[in-house]
């Protein structure tokens, strides 16, 4: 992802190796959902209003043509066994789980970064599921009153909008209402369940270790684009036995500059790992800055990845956690 994309999402994780796909109810296929005569009157709990990001939605009826844009919103579907309700996806940052790969190839393709609003309404999309605030930029037309206008429901995951700190609560909370909204309930209680299982075994491992400070490194030359304390990315940090340099940025990201870097002495370095520049190229990048010479990170090469999928609100945070913990307390049992 370039720069530009960084600053977009600012604007704005193990699978879940579970054969939702497979489960009865209203929202599997050949249920009732899937029959667009029967379905809207035979599907239980609807009709359905949700408030979600300030945008207030009645569904008479589980969507049937979903578009997903951008991977966790993508993935959250699929983990959800929901292929068959997908009329198009968009925006990858890394490649799908292995886990949902089938599912995924089953789904058309619309644009390798956002459609035009044209071409995302030539989906005839019935709701519209975005993962990061710029999937609905207003000036492309693709903004939430505009879809709403066109009939088309939408959602954006509540880290960007939440307005505080973002955690476990918060992912239960997205995983229940998307869930909800699809009329499949009970695998979102079994997502959820499974998520709380491996993060508690994980936090369990390191519970007892020193939490040494994590500087995130996303992008940045003339400043640092960070992970600051209001994203699931400061959680997973948490949760991972570390502790963010940056907590108290209130905000999901941001840029720092490189002074407070320094001043604030991080002693391991969490690079996120996505887009055209490599781990090791923004490694070479610290590792070259004398002004960095004596951050203790740096002068101990003490550097943790991390894909940029497994560090936002979606099915890949438990992995996070359990991978973060791994590198940040190689020694725990």
């Amino acid at each position: 992802m370039s720069r530009s994309r960084a600053l977009l999402r600012a604007l704005a994780p193990l699978p879940f190796l579970i054969p939702l796909a497979a489960c009865g109810g209203p929202g599997a296929p050949g249920g009732a959902a899937q029959n667009p005569a029967a379905g809207a009157a035979a599907a239980p709990g609807f009709p359905y209003t949700a408030t979600n990001c300030g945008v207030t939605s009645t569904y008479q009826a589980p969507p049937r043509r979903a578009v997903s844009m951008n991977q966790h919103a993508t993935e959250l579907l699929l983990a959800l066994g929901l292929q068959d309700r997908m009329a198009g996806t968009a925006y990858l940052d890394d490649a799908v789980l292995p886990a949902y790969r089938p599912a995924y190839d089953g789904i058309k393709v619309l644009a390798e970064e956002y459609p035009s609003k044209e071409v995302l309404l030539g989906a005839d999309p019935d709701f519209v599921y975005g993962g990061y605030a710029s999937a609905f930029d207003k000036a492309q037309g693709r903004d939430r009153a505009s879809l709403a206008k066109a009939g088309v429901n939408s959602r954006l995951s509540i880290e960007y909008c939440t307005g505080g700190p973002v955690g476990l609560d918060q992912l239960k909370t997205e995983i229940t209402e998307v869930a909800r909204t699809f009329g499949v309930p009970e695998r979102g209680e079994r997502l959820i369940a499974e998520e709380q299982r491996r993060v508690d075994a994980a936090t369990a491992r390191v519970k007892d270790k020193a939490r040494p400070s994590v500087f995130v490194y996303d992008s940045g030359q003339d400043s640092a684009f960070t992970s600051g304390g209001h994203g699931i990315g400061n959680e997973i940090v948490s949760l991972a036995g570390g502790t963010n340099t940056f907590a108290d940025l209130k905000d999901t990201f941001g840029d720092v500059s490189w002074e407070k870097v320094i001043e604030r002495k991080p002693e391991v370095i969490l690079i996120y790992d996505y887009g055209s520049t490599t781990v090791e190229s923004k490694k070479q990048r610290l590792l070259n800055d004398p002004a960095l010479a004596e951050v203790p990170a740096v002068r101990n090469r003490r550097f943790a990845v991390l894909p940029l999928s497994s560090v936002v609100l979606g099915v890949r945070v438990a992995d996070a956690v359990e991978a973060l913990g791994r590198q940040l307390h190689p020694d725990a049992p």
